[in-house]
């Protein structure tokens, strides 16, 4: 099998040298080369155990879920597509001898990243797979949040989260909340037509890059589409009967009605007066009550907590003693 963590290194080592930011390095055996053979050797040791443990956690999550599995823990970054695709299309071709399914299961966990490569991502996982689920035990922010709406189902208990649906745009130097600078711009406009304007933020509308506004714009506009789109498809595609709207409980859902919905749900994740900070963590019980989303709460379900904690929480472990920046797991991968 091709060894995928050397191809992921070296889009690392491509994709951020120019940006300065930390080389994404999957395997921590990838630098064993300068140690001592001895320490080498506990390390290899302590990699199979892991690896032994790992493989029978995700066992009992794929006959579970009746699905496959997979770990996902990155930011999501262009660049990234073709390792997933090749990622993705090896499992899918092992399938075979796992009961063919066509339902995959991921546990995702991510700061965040571009919705544009959430698109992809998405297209890659739709062509191989009828149903998706997306398993939360930690954080999916930002672009995270926008993945998960792609899913049929959202599983996560008490102490998981999602983000505000900010997605990040590359200045040049840094990724940047799109939603934020036009929300900065947009307040200024305000304070110029109302002729409140001091001489710096005049200097600052000024110097605006309209180039790089009209990209956040772009962006924001496909977030909401997106989401619109992937809920009424994936989400939604079960409603058929309002359950808790009591002047239209047991009628059917329309189309119009699901557009309407996805439409009401996308705009409140993306609104930033609501939540105040790109980082704000958004919890089950807020997306329940505040968001209206039907989530998979597992909180007192003890059997599959243990099993979704028992192998998120030993591969996040694992991830923080290796200082690693992008992990992915699967069956055939480690």
């Amino acid at each position: 099998m091709k060894d995928h963590a050397i191809e992921y290194a070296a889009f690392g080592k491509q994709r951020y040298k120019s940006s300065k930011l930390t080389q994404i390095i999957v395997y921590v055996r990838l630098n064993l080369a300068k140690v001592h053979p001895k320490r080498e050797a506990m390390i290899t040791t302590f990699d199979a155990t892991i690896k032994e443990l790992l493989h029978e956690r995700l066992k009992a999550l794929e006959e579970y879920f009746g699905a496959d599995v997979i770990f996902f823990y990155a930011q999501i970054q262009p660049g990234m597509e073709r390792f997933f695709r090749n990622f993705i299309e090896e499992l899918r071709q092992n399938n075979e001898n796992h009961g063919n399914t066509c339902r995959l299961v991921i546990f995702l966990n991510t700061p965040g990243g571009s919705a544009e490569t959430v698109e992809k991502l998405v297209e890659i996982i739709r062509f191989h797979y009828k149903e998706v689920y997306f398993v939360v035990p930690d954080a999916a922010m930002s672009a995270g949040t926008i993945f998960c709406m792609s899913g049929d189902k959202i599983y996560m208990d008490y102490s998981s989260s999602l983000g505000p649906i900010d997605p990040q745009v590359f200045n040049g130097t840094r990724f940047v909340p799109a939603l934020g600078y036009l929300d900065q711009v947009e307040k200024l406009l305000e304070k110029a037509k109302a002729n409140e304007l001091t001489q710096a933020e005049f200097l600052i509308l000024q110097n605006l890059d309209l180039a790089m506004l009209n990209q956040f714009e772009q962006v924001r506009n496909l977030t909401i589409t997106l989401l619109k789109k992937w809920l009424v498809e994936y989400k939604f595609k079960d409603w058929t009967t309002h359950e808790t709207d009591p002047t239209k409980k047991g009628q059917r859902v329309t189309q119009v009605e699901k557009e309407k919905r996805a439409e009401e749900i996308a705009s409140l994740l993306g609104d930033n007066k609501t939540w105040h900070s790109h980082g704000r963590m958004i919890s089950l019980a807020t997306l329940q009550t505040l968001v209206r989303l039907k989530i998979e709460d597992y909180s007192n379900d003890q059997g599959l907590r243990d099993k979704i904690r028992g192998y998120n929480d030993l591969l996040t472990d694992y991830i923080a003693r290796t200082n690693q920046q992008a992990f992915f797991h699967n069956r055939l991968f480690f």
